[in-house]
């Protein structure tokens, strides 16, 4: 089984360095890379202002914010279902940066997850095509119409959508799927089962001249060579 988290925040700003805070985190659970329904999704308290120019992209203000949990209440619900999988993240450098700086700030360790960026993902997959995630979405024939605003978890959904597009597509990944299902092609008594049944004996494919002068050739290596164990 592959089980990857598909990941987004929304913060109220470009830089932890500059005392800039999370302020959204979604996630959504993808196993054998199809979306289960499963997610994770939380609101936090910043413990500062919202600038304008962030509140304009994801329409997050104050009076909404100060009755939200704080990051360091809900840092372990979030490592909980995250757990050790690799996370989906576009452009995750930023991503992860601020969680990163969250998790500092109450004394936890840095995050360790595996991490696919589905930035240089989308650029290795379509060198010189734009890699936004509006971008990705009419290049893939994503539906994007909710996203007015940035939302995490919104966000998160399509990324997922636009994810399993860049590694191939919804057939690809259900293949995928079953194939993880079946044990990712070790169950060779599974696989034999749905091959057609073989008839328990073959008709012969040589002629009897062809059996005899084989069978002479045979003797004349000697009894330790290999074809001696095949000799009817």
């Amino acid at each position: 089984m592959i089980r990857e988290i598909v990941l987004d925040t929304e913060t109220t700003g470009l830089s932890p360095a500059e005392g800039h805070r999370v302020v959204e985190l979604g996630c959504v659970e993808l196993i054998n890379h199809v979306p289960t329904g499963r997610h994770w999704h939380q609101y936090f308290n910043p413990e500062r202002d919202m600038p304008e120019d962030a509140r304009r992209i994801h329409g997050l203000d104050d009076a909404f914010l100060v009755e939200k949990p704080l990051f360091a209440a809900e840092a372990g619900s979030f490592l909980d279902f995250v757990a050790a999988d690799t996370l989906v993240i576009h452009n995750a450098g930023f991503d992860i940066g601020f969680l990163n700086a969250e998790f500092e700030r109450i004394g936890f360790p840095a995050l360790k997850n595996p991490i696919i960026d589905t930035v240089k993902l989308a650029r290795d997959v379509n060198p010189g095509a734009r890699a936004s995630l509006d971008a990705l979405c009419k290049l893939y024939g994503i539906d994007n119409s909710r996203r007015t605003l940035h939302g995490a978890l919104l966000d998160s959904e399509i990324l997922a959508d636009v994810y399993l597009e860049l590694i191939g597509g919804r057939q690809v990944a259900l293949a995928l799927s079953a194939e993880a299902e079946a044990g990712r092609g070790t169950d060779t008594k599974g696989a034999r089962s749905l091959a057609p049944k073989r008839p328990e004996t073959l008709p012969p494919r040589l002629g009897e001249t062809a059996r005899t002068e084989h069978d002479t050739f045979v003797a004349g290596l000697g009894d330790k060579a290999i074809w001696v164990k095949y000799r009817s």
